[in-house]
């Protein structure tokens, strides 16, 4: 999953400080979850699933394909 936050936040070509403003986050929250520090709550999930256009089942590293499933 930690890896994944950070590999979107690359591809979409964000800073943490970007992310925080563009989703509400906490910037030093981004950071531990990308650094695996901590884990992010099903709602901030749901956040980051949204902003990067990917499931949470991709996020969380339960399957390599990034769709969503709606």
């Amino acid at each position: 999953m930690i890896s994944r936050l950070k590999e979107l936040r690359f591809y979409k070509e964000k800073t943490q400080l970007q992310v925080q403003m563009e989703t509400g986050i906490e910037q030093a929250l981004l950071s531990k979850y990308e650094n695996g520090l901590r884990i992010p709550p099903t709602d901030t999930l749901m956040i980051l699933a949204d902003y990067y256009g990917v499931s949470m089942d991709y996020i969380m590293g339960r399957t390599d394909n990034p769709k969503v499933n709606r």
